[in-house]
């Protein structure tokens, strides 16, 4: 079946647009959606949807400071760059927002002159830079960078996020963007998880910047998926061996720890321990391997993570689920509500 990119738009009230988190993580409403019926309730009963069988997979990743402001040095013209991944200790990949593209060899004069980069070249979206070698990539954004809240969020980050969009896994560097169904957990949710008996597995994947982007190809084949460095640990392979012995459900975190999981599946479903890069662009149609249940977040219109969303639970129950939603007052993005999928959709069925 052919789709167009209308397939996947919908019309949201920019008020429906979160600006601020919850009161608390697991403050966040939460839509279930199951096989005759959607619910509404909060995240604080997400347990009861669980099964003592189960295995719960997060994402562990935890957002740098990814953004640094500053000027061009021959001209003295705004920059911001926005940092997209470490290439190494002293490179990166980035966005620079600038009112004439930066060429090789131009520096940046980054944090009032107190850190100069160098412009490598360009890498198509992105520029490459090259930081002082007397410091590691990871201080110099901890000094002088600040986090970078989404595009959508319409005022700059301030103390309370520096908390608020890290989740309570976090622990790897390496991130742009937080995994936002992780968002929603915290002390006392995961205290009620245990009780129910279900485990908690991680991987890691560094989300990237190109997460925000929406697909601008009407041909979805044409699409290029921005690169996310993965990692899925021996643990979190023995611990869904063990899930599925016991007859229970992989129940991914966020799309994030569904990319990875399934970025590390053999063709029979077996999970790889491991890591390495991950372009997987999941439309509908794709048979998942690995992944039985799925919490999210609600998306951008015409994104791929939409289009993911839209093959695990298919296409009408996704419509349906979003149109209500919004009728609802929900919050949407990053720091809004979430969804839980309480079984995937057979390509055949979408």
């Amino acid at each position: 079946m052919r789709f167009s990119l209308a397939d996947f738009d919908y019309a949201l009230p920019p008020e429906r647009i979160a600006q601020q988190p919850a009161a608390t993580r697991s403050a966040s409403r939460l839509l279930v959606l199951e096989e005759k019926q959607r619910t509404q309730a909060t995240m604080r009963d997400f347990p009861r949807w669980l099964r003592a069988n189960d295995v719960l997979v997060v994402n562990d990743t935890r957002v740098v400071q990814a953004r640094l402001f500053g000027v061009k040095e021959s001209s003295g013209g705004q920059v911001e760059v926005l940092i997209e991944r470490a290439l190494n200790e002293h490179e990166a990949l980035a966005q620079v927002r600038a009112s004439k593209a930066p060429r090789a060899g131009t520096r940046l004069l980054l944090a009032d002159g107190a850190l100069a980069v160098e412009v490598q070249g360009r890498e198509e979206p992105f520029f490459r830079l090259r930081f002082p070698d007397t410091a590691p990539l990871e201080t110099w954004l901890a000094r002088y960078g600040k986090l970078p809240l989404p595009p959508y969020i319409e005022r700059a980050a301030d103390a309370a996020d520096a908390e608020r969009y890290q989740t309570v896994f976090a622990r790897a560097s390496g991130s742009v963007a937080a995994p936002t169904a992780g968002l929603h957990f915290d002390a006392p949710l995961l205290d009620a998880i245990a009780a129910r008996g279900v485990p908690l597995a991680r991987v890691t994947l560094h989300v990237g910047a190109g997460t925000f982007q929406p697909v601008r190809t009407e041909n979805l084949a044409e699409h290029v998926m921005h690169a996310e460095r993965y990692f899925v640990p021996e643990e979190t392979v023995a611990a869904i061996r063990a899930a599925r012995a016991r007859g229970g459900r992989v129940v991914a975190v966020g799309t994030t720890s569904l990319r990875a999981l399934e970025s590390a599946a053999t063709p029979a479903g077996e999970v790889r321990a491991g890591g390495g890069e991950t372009r997987l662009f999941i439309t509908p149609g794709y048979r998942f391997r690995v992944v039985d249940a799925l919490l999210t977040n609600f998306h951008l219109p015409r994104s791929t993570l939409l289009m993911l969303v839209s093959a695990f639970a298919g296409m009408e129950t996704i419509r349906a689920a979003y149109a209500e939603a919004v009728a609802a007052k929900m919050r949407f993005f990053s720091y809004g509500d979430a969804m839980f999928i309480t079984h995937r959709s057979e390509p055949d069925a979408v």
